[in-house]
C-alpha cells in the first residue's frame, strides 16, 4: 500500500515508519520541517495542495498532534483552542481533504486521556474525546472508506520524559501501538478506537 504518514519524526512516528516499511508498504512522510513532503497539516489550503500534488494514497496514518497541559484553573480559552487546532482539526482535515485522494483508510491518533483523568490533562481530554466521537460518526458517513483511531497511554520508551504526567498508569510499548496501526491499516474494521 502507498501510505501517507504524518508525524514520522516523532517517537511514535519513527517506530511506525519502521514497522510499515518492514511490512513492505510504500511510506511517504510529511511534516512542516522534515520528511518527504513539507506541509502544515493544520492549514486547509496546504492539506488540499498536498493531496493534489502527492496523491493518491491507499491509506493515511497520523501520529502527530500537540495539546497544552496545565491545571484547569490555569488553562485559558486560547489553550483549549490550541488543543483543537493542534490535534483535532488537523486530523479532521486529513480525512476531509483526503476523501477524494485516499482509496481505503485513515488512522488517527487520540490518547488515553479520553478515558482516564490525570492532573493537567483537561485540554488533552477535550481533544482526544472529540476525535474519538468524530471517528465513530465519520465512519458511518464515509463508507466504504474507513476511519479508525489509536488511543494509547504513555509509551514505555517515553517514561523518563513523560511518566510523571501519568502516575500509576500502565505504560504501553511502542510495538503494541504500531500493531494497532497495522490492524487499522491492513484490516477491514471502521469506526473503531483501538486501545493498545
Amino acid at each position: 500500500m502507498r501510505i501517507l504518514l504524518v508525524g514520522a519524526s516523532g517517537t511514535l512516528g519513527t517506530a511506525l515508519h519502521s514497522e510499515l516499511v518492514e511490512r513492505k508498504h510504500d511510506v511517504v512522510t510529511v511534516s512542516r520541517t522534515s520528511g518527504d513532503l513539507r506541509y502544515d497539516v493544520s492549514d486547509p489550503a496546504q492539506v488540499a495542495e498536498m493531496y493534489r500534488t502527492a496523491g493518491p494514497f491507499d491509506a493515511v496514518a497520523s501520529a502527530a498532534g500537540h495539546v497544552p497541559f496545565g491545571p484547569v484553573s490555569d488553562l485559558t480559552a486560547d489553550d483549549y483552542q490550541a488543543a483543537m487546532t493542534g490535534k483535532v482539526l488537523p486530523q479532521i482535515l486529513l480525512v476531509r481533504e483526503g476523501l477524494a485522494h485516499v482509496t481505503d483508510s485513515f488512522t488517527l491518533i487520540t490518547g488515553m486521556l479520553a478515558r482516564e483523568a490525570v492532573p493537567g490533562g483537561a485540554a488533552a481530554a477535550l481533544a482526544n474525546g472529540a476525535l474519538e466521537g468524530w471517528v465513530r460518526t465519520a465512519a458511518v458517513e464515509i463508507a466504504p472508506k474507513r476511519v479508525n483511531a489509536v488511543s494509547p497511554t504513555v509509551f514505555t520508551e517515553s517514561l523518563d520524559a513523560y511518566g510523571d504526567f501519568f502516575p500509576g498508569l500502565k505504560p504501553v510499548p511502542l510495538a503494541e501501538v504500531t500493531r494497532a496501526y497495522v490492524r487499522s491499516i491492513e484490516g477491514r474494521q471502521t469506526g473503531q478506537v483501538y486501545v493498545p
